[in-house]
């Protein structure tokens, strides 16, 4: 999933069954992301360390946020967002550049939705494995975490990014969960956007200074990538509120697709990215995404001890 500060599919923000509104063919099949693109067992360490628990602490706007509620979460793996839907084994292929330190360089994140669960804060959460390359060499690989609430808003519940240099990894420095460490977790997609609507948190984790804060801009958005032509897009601009020199993630969402579209308003890395290929569930991604994520949660226990707090992920039930 693309976070503000970690880039990271929305693309996620992102990912579900392919439904389309006109102008074109459906999206062709990518090939699966192979599980042996899962790290190296190596042994870096990272420093956070799990703990206290979650507490009201200042957002994006002049609202606090709220200790979270799980019972607002009756049915949280089921997420039908009908601009963020996830569906275990569909992939996102997003294509464009980014300013890196080599330059502008060729930039792709593979999100795809895994059947696999993970309980966060006492809330079961749906787990998105993603790996971004720049160039075609691996630059980050990435647990994501994601919950639906009772009003249909796509949750953000934590992240485990692994970096890399070169291809060799390098740590997980910007791990974070609701819960731990003075996080707390954030609305990446609402459940029914609108216009004129204040700044809402992504989520927070001052501890990695990390705060994501967001605001629909436009809600009946066309717009035309490989895939396919969409109308009735959600159109969200996304920023940092620890780094305001960093600009604005511009995200377009379609109706019963997710997030096809990254443009960069003011934002040095110039990311811009568009849903290249997308690869509807079948067992073969399903197999290969499941595998992908247990190999790198298990990495995750070796190197982080934010992650050591949680509990191992499940099957989808």
């Amino acid at each position: 999933m693309i976070s503000r500060r970690n880039a990271a599919l929305a693309v996620a923000g992102v990912l579900a069954a392919l439904v389309t509104t006109a102008c074109g063919g459906g999206g062709s099949a990518a090939p699966s992301p192979s599980p042996s693109s899962a790290p190296p067992t190596s042994r870096a360490t990272t420093s956070p360390a799990p703990a206290r628990p979650a507490v009201a602490i200042p957002t994006c706007g002049p609202v606090k946020v709220p200790p979270l509620d799980a019972a607002n979460f009756p049915d949280s793996t089921n997420i039908d967002n009908k601009w963020f839907p996830l569906v275990p084994g569909t992939q996102f292929v997003m294509e464009g550049r980014a300013n890196r330190d080599g330059g502008v360089l060729p930039h792709q994140i593979v999100s795809t939705v895994t059947d696999l669960t993970k309980v966060i804060n006492g809330v079961p959460t749906v787990v998105i494995w993603e790996v971004d390359r720049d160039n075609g060499t691996l630059a980050e690989s990435e647990l994501s975490f994601f919950a639906q609430d009772r009003d249909g808003n796509v949750w953000n519940f934590g992240q485990y990014p692994e970096l890399y240099t070169n291809g060799n990894f390098t740590g997980a420095p910007k791990t974070w969960f609701a819960g731990l460490s003075r996080a707390d977790a954030g609305v990446l997609v609402r459940g029914g956007p609108q216009l004129g609507s204040t700044e809402y948190l992504q989520g927070v984790a001052p501890d990695v200074e990390f705060l994501d804060c967001a605001k629909n801009v436009k809600t009946a958005e066309r717009t035309c990538v490989p895939t396919n032509c969409y109308d009735g897009v959600a159109v969200v601009d996304e920023r940092s509120g620890d780094d305001p020199s960093s600009g604005i993630q511009r995200k377009y969402y379609a109706p019963g697709v997710g997030g096809v579209r990254v443009e960069a308003v003011g934002d040095p890395e110039d990311e811009t990215l568009v849903l290249a290929k997308l690869v509807t569930p079948n067992p073969d991604t399903v197999a290969a995404a499941r595998q992908a994520a247990l190999d790198l949660e298990k990495h995750a226990y070796q190197v982080s001890a934010v992650y050591r707090a949680t509990p191992p992920v499940t099957p989808r039930r």
